[in-house]
């Protein structure tokens, strides 16, 4: 019986199906662990959820959908097993940022451009990952991402400043204009919102520190809310979450604008590269834990499909979440499973536990986000990045005043820190380290600056470029060649040193050529040493080798000064036997 089943054809699709979950989910024998970070991931994502849909600036059950289906289908569709994927700081302020010029707050429209940022984005990282062009997401440099940051971290503790102290907020072009208008007027603060907002900060502060791997947050939620309704906040003066709708989402097509899908296509553009920048950080991290390969366009096409599930329920776009990412790690989680279980989780709070939240006060969530975004605050990070290259440095620095000046458009600062690095990059470039050679006590030759080295020979000079010669540089290398030649007007002979060329083009080629040309002409003999295959090959392809005389180019530096101080010595007896 066992066989035939096994060997028909629908037997064999069972058992290839059942392969296939063993595969993704991995055996009975891990379930007890994916179980366990899945329900402790749970107890953090939905207080969590419900604090970054207050940041996006949509209703608290956005937050409930956003971690639910998306959740589930970036579990599915993703590489990393234990990346999880839901609503998050960085992307809910990019989100309400993105928005806010174009729709007003609260209102329907501002709803339903959030909703389709959710698909514009999705669709964006899906394209991406078919097309398998994740490795250009590198052009946001590391400076810039940390440069980005911290400054999104601040600005989006500062928002919450507001509903932390029970201040009405309004939203302006000036962000910090507001912000310096609420703390201004502070002494008008709520202070039952006053007492619920910093008692919350206290509480998870000691959690964090004391307790680190007890579910604080949920801890907190649970008592705070249980004493707001005691207190009756709402009637109070306080602001509470309200009514959750209980149930499923609706599953619905997001209503397609084109005038509004073209406003959106920017924004949609930097959430996601921004929100699958946070993804690939914790996956890098998980992948070194876990030693599991990951795929860095299979991530895209995961995360892309996780934002279009939360368009298509009418929900806000999500990320991987490095904070819950990195605590289903640290739960011991071994497959996709643990977020499929995190989101059941999610499933039973929508379906028998909304009415318990109706008292939670929103001054707590705004603690819950002031304390998620201080971890992100890296200020060491921008100081690194001065210390290792000052391009790095200005391209950080100037990404983080960008992103507050900005503000509340904060896309715009990103974008200015990518075109900026991108700028100083090709600076760099066209710019290449060229040095003055000379003999070491080692007979090697050296920079002669650095060194402090004498000049190898009157009539002989020596160079070493160091980079690719290419179009963007060729100029540059040539004039150092011809100051070369101009400061040394006793010069027979230049050495490059060619050992630093990786790589050279057409214009690289064409320049040489030039030069050679030129020097002859001058009674200057152009010499290079220790080619590069790769180099070599293109030399001898485009005739540069020829130009150049196959006699002047030498496999190493020692063979070439051997040679050129032979040629020097049997050039002064000829001139010392003409005189």
């Amino acid at each position: 019986m066992t066989a035939a089943v096994s060997t028909s054809p629908s037997g064999l699709a069972r058992l290839q199906a059942r392969w296939l979950l063993l595969r993704r989910f991995g055996s009975r024998a891990t379930f007890r662990h994916d179980l366990i970070a899945g329900i402790t991931v749970s107890l953090v994502a939905i207080p969590q959820s419900l604090a970054y849909a207050q940041l996006a600036g949509v209703p608290a059950y956005y937050g409930l959908y956003a971690a639910l289906l998306p959740t589930i289908i970036g579990a599915l569709f993703g590489s990393s097993g234990q990346l999880s994927t839901g609503p998050v700081a960085m992307t809910s302020l990019l989100t309400a940022a993105s928005v806010a010029p174009l729709a007003a707050h609260g209102s329907e429209t501002f709803y339903a451009y959030v909703v389709l940022l959710a698909l514009v984005s999705g669709l964006l990282q899906i394209a991406f990952g078919m097309l398998r062009i994740g490795v250009l997401l590198n052009f946001l440099s590391h400076p810039v991402l940390m440069g980005f940051i911290n400054a999104a971290a601040l600005i989006i503790g500062m928002s919450q400043l507001p509903a932390l102290l029970g201040m009405p907020f309004d939203n302006s072009e000036h962000f910090l204009l507001d912000i310096w208008g609420v703390l201004s007027n502070v002494d008008q603060a709520h202070e039952m919102s006053l007492a619920f907002g910093f008692g919350a900060l206290a509480l998870l502060a000691l959690f964090k520190r004391y307790l680190p791997k007890a579910p604080g947050v949920l801890i907190v939620v649970g008592l705070l809310t249980a004493a707001s309704a005691a207190l009756d906040f709402a009637a109070l003066g306080g602001r509470v979450i309200g009514d959750i709708p209980r149930g499923l989402p609706g599953f619905s097509v997001p209503p397609l604008q084109w005038h509004a899908i073209v406003e959106l296509l920017p924004a949609g553009f930097v959430i996601a590269l921004i929100s699958f920048m946070e993804a690939m950080s914790s996956a890098k991290v998980i992948a070194i834990k876990t030693r599991q390969p990951w795929d860095e366009n299979k991530e895209l096409i995961g995360q892309g499909l996780a934002k279009v599930a939360a368009a298509f329920v009418h929900s806000m776009p999500v990320s991987g979440s490095f904070s819950r990412s990195a605590l289903n790690l640290a739960s011991d989680a071994r497959s996709a499973l643990s977020s499929v279980i995190s989101a059941l989780f999610v499933l039973l709070t929508l379906l028998f536990l909304t009415p318990m939240l109706y008292h939670l006060p929103k001054p707590v969530l705004a603690a819950i986000i002031m304390m998620a975004v201080f971890g992100l605050i890296n200020l060491p990070a921008l100081i690194n990045a001065w210390r290792a290259k000052r391009d790095d440095g200005i391209a950080a620095v100037a990404t983080f005043v960008a992103t507050l000046v900005f503000a509340p458009n904060i896309q715009n600062g990103i974008m200015t820190g990518i075109l900026l690095s991108l700028a100083l990059l090709l600076y760099r470039m066209m710019r290449p380290r060229i040095a003055v050679l000379g003999l070491h006590d080692d007979a090697t030759l050296r920079d002669c600056e650095r060194h402090n080295l004498p000049p190898l020979h009157p009539r002989l000079g020596a160079l070493r470029f160091d980079g690719a010669l290419r179009f963007v540089n060729a100029a540059y290398f040539e004039d150092a060649l011809l100051r070369l030649e101009r400061e040394n007007s006793a010069i027979t002979h230049v050495l490059v040193k060619a050992s630093g060329i990786n790589d050279i083009d057409a214009s690289g080629v064409e320049m040489l050529k030039n030069v050679v040309s030129r020097f002859r002409g001058n009674g200057i003999c152009l010499v290079f040493s220790g080619f590069k295959r790769q180099v070599a090959d293109v030399v001898e392809r485009t005739g540069l080798l020829d130009a150049i005389g196959p006699g002047n180019v030498f496999a190493t530096d020692r063979e070439a000064l051997s040679e050129l101080f032979v040629r020097l010595a049997t050039r002064t007896t000829e001139q010392q036997a003409m005189a």
